[in-house]
């Protein structure tokens, strides 16, 4: 395979490692790009950060980097930086000695490191942390010091494996700011997590790794608005699932649940049956029924009020089972008390369907 635009590319890769398979993995990644590889744990996904850093070599494929075949070549000559998810910080060291550690090897001049070693500790905000030991630093800090310490080798491709699993919530929004800084002045990153929620607020592509293959990948509206099966839909939090029957009816399609409830869809070709998903943010929720009859508007019974990051999930008896998100100032303004009589409602638009039950 000849290198196209991507700055990287990872033709076929696949890697056995004991009973697990990483298998026929290709993803192009193009220069200046936040991608962030969500799994879950197993998955594979710190495995090819591995494979791409050069801590492994593939057992079939090709990994390119900027133009260049870089499958076999040794990690400190790839111009790429790794940091771990357990940060691998030296604790017999200094935060001034961590940082400059990657210098070792080269027989540095010591002024030209301490130029370094300042400039970058002032750009994470971490300068008046050089003196100090390690052993009594935050999360956050130590998360700082370990990307100081990839970051001075100024690197042409970033990877973080997990970077928020270790990190108090109360941190974790001071990171994604200087993560994002890092990427909007150029520096392409590589993140892989489990959780959604850091695809969310970072990415500007994602992909989804499940048993050593990426079965989803594109951008984050894209992901997480049309998944192509059922396991990313769960993963991006989606809860409305229903199996139906896809039928056309006057020229138009509509989906018929095992209880009967008949959902009138958009678009031009469904199969024949599957499932259909909707998002529960996109299902409106009111006390009386629309004054104007809506395109899938049923009269349901709240069974369930629980909080949720989003502020309140409510799951209602439709016909259906039916999970919604409101925010909590829409729930202040608006309060439902379980066993109350509401109306919910959704575009045709909205649906997604799926082919088969998976």
């Amino acid at each position: 395979m000849k290198p196209d635009v991507n700055m990287l590319i990872l033709n076929k890769i696949s890697k056995k490692l004991g009973a697990f398979h990483l298998t026929d993995i290709n993803l192009g990644i193009s220069e200046g790009t936040y991608y962030v590889l969500l799994g879950r744990s197993g998955s594979g996904k710190t495995q090819l950060l591995e494979l791409i850093a050069g801590l492994t070599v593939p057992d079939a494929g090709k990994i390119w980097l900027d133009g260049e075949d870089i499958t076999h070549k040794k990690l400190q000559k790839r111009g790429i930086g790794l940091v771990f998810q357990d940060y691998a910080i030296f604790p017999n060291m200094t935060v001034f000695g961590n940082i400059a550690y990657s210098f070792e090897p080269l027989k540095t001049d010591k002024k030209i490191i301490k130029e370094r070693v300042t400039k970058v500790a002032a750009e994470l905000n971490i300068s008046h942390l050089l003196g100090r030991n390690t052993h009594h630093l935050s999360g956050g800090e130590l998360q700082r010091v370990a990307l100081a310490r990839t970051l001075i080798t100024s690197p042409r491709l970033l990877l973080l494996d997990e970077p928020m699993a270790s990190i108090d919530a109360s941190l974790k929004d001071d990171i994604k700011r200087l993560l994002r800084h890092l990427n909007q002045n150029g520096l392409t990153i590589i993140h892989v997590t489990h959780d959604y929620r850091e695809a969310v607020s970072l990415a500007s592509r994602v992909g989804v790794i499940h048993n050593g293959r990426i079965i989803q990948e594109g951008i984050p509206d894209e992901v997480f608005r049309k998944p192509i099966n059922k396991f990313v839909a769960r993963y991006s939090g989606i809860r409305n699932f229903f199996r139906v029957e896809f039928r056309k009816e006057n020229g138009k399609w509509k989906a018929v649940s095992k209880n009967n409830l008949v959902i009138d869809l958009s678009g031009d070709t469904y199969p024949a049956e599957g499932m259909l998903i909707l998002r529960s943010d996109d299902i409106k929720i009111s006390q009386k029924m629309p004054d104007i009859q809506a395109v899938n508007c049923y009269r349901g019974i709240v069974k369930e009020i629980l909080p949720s990051e989003f502020g309140m999930e409510i799951s209602i008896e439709a016909g259906e089972k039916f999970f919604v998100d409101i925010s909590s100032d829409t729930y202040r303004q608006q309060p439902l008390e379980e066993k109350a009589e509401v109306w919910i409602s959704f575009s045709r638009d909205a649906g997604v369907a799926l082919e088969g039950s998976n």
